[in-house]
């Protein structure tokens, strides 16, 4: 498998993979995601699938039944493979609420899915504008950034990743190869 592609897997992986489901009503009992994520940084979390999920559950809260249904209609459209209707359903989120992340980090991966890296790369600039702690965001533009050949970039982004969310082996593999390879240039 060539890089790109082996980049591509780990985004999609990442993007479809950490997807939860919009949820319509907040639990009361739900924890806040300011200490999830504080738990989720902990290395030796044992809980880290748990804990991510519920983290992605509250990001994918828009609070909006309009945004929320039109988010899920993208997402199923990204699951197919659809990624032009995504793309349509992810703008149109984004237009009825603006401030939600998720919209934008979901436009992101379906603009990456077509090789569109620029508007792929203006979406999760908008992700992390709104939400800073966004470790899918931000290796989604480790990834970009490695394929734009911006190794140190790239790394930057992966490390930024790994220390909110420690628990993905694929972030952790492409900062080992990403230091090998500057390595190996600095040579």
């Amino acid at each position: 498998m060539t890089q790109g592609g082996a980049i591509l897997n780990l985004v999609v992986a990442a993007a479809i993979g950490l997807a939860a489901p919009v949820v319509q009503a907040q639990d009361a009992r739900a924890p806040d995601v300011e200490s999830l994520l504080e738990q989720l940084a902990q290395p030796d979390q044992d809980r880290w699938v748990r804990i991510e999920r519920q983290i992605q559950r509250a990001w994918s809260q828009s609070g909006s039944a309009v945004a929320d249904y039109l988010f899920q209609r993208g997402q199923d459209a990204l699951r197919e493979g659809d990624t032009g209707a995504a793309i349509a359903h992810f703008s149109a989120v984004i237009d009825h609420a603006p401030d939600f992340a998720e919209a934008w980090n979901a436009r992101a991966t379906a603009f990456f899915m077509e090789n569109r890296l620029g508007p792929a790369m203006a979406d999760i600039e908008e992700v992390l504008a709104r939400n800073p702690d966004h470790f899918g965001a931000l290796a989604g533009m480790g990834a970009i950034l490695e394929q734009v050949d911006r190794p140190e970039a790239a790394r930057e982004a992966y490390s930024a990743a790994l220390a909110l969310n420690p628990h993905r082996p694929s972030l952790r593999q492409a900062v080992e190869r990403l230091e090998r390879d500057l390595a190996g240039r600095a040579l």
